[in-house]
């Protein structure tokens, strides 16, 4: 796969790949029918390597919108929801309202994080 032209997005790939090929194999990994909708678009070949790294990661039952992602992590007791959609879902911003939503319907949220932020976590144990 070709990394972006644009520096911090190159970044985040290449964090993602680090992420995937080390500590990945320490979590319970689960990806929704959304995420394999998004890694199946784009270039040919990079949509092929995603789907491959993918393609021996369960599916949770459910999962059409971020919203869900983060519904479905938390009704089934995910420890960590990775992501590196920042706008909606690992917005700092969000964090306590997500959290709050969780906690109101009965559930633990999940650490809602990024593969950068995850290493980081993984560094520091």
């Amino acid at each position: 796969m070709q990394p972006s032209g644009v520096l911090r997005i190159a970044a985040n790939q290449q964090t993602t790949h680090e992420w995937w090929s080390g500590p990945r194999h320490r979590f319970s990994v689960y990806v929704s029918r959304f995420v394999i909708g998004e890694c199946s678009a784009g270039d040919s070949a990079a949509a092929a390597d995603r789907l491959r790294v993918l393609a021996d990661v369960p599916l949770p039952p459910k999962a059409a919108t971020d919203a869900l992602h983060i519904a479905v992590a938390a009704v089934n007791g995910v420890a960590y929801l990775l992501t590196w959609n920042c706008r909606h879902i690992a917005n700092p911003a969000l964090r306590p309202r997500i959290e709050s939503v969780c906690r109101k319907m009965g559930f633990e949220p999940p650490v809602i994080c990024t593969p950068q932020e995850l290493l980081e976590i993984d560094d520091g144990i």
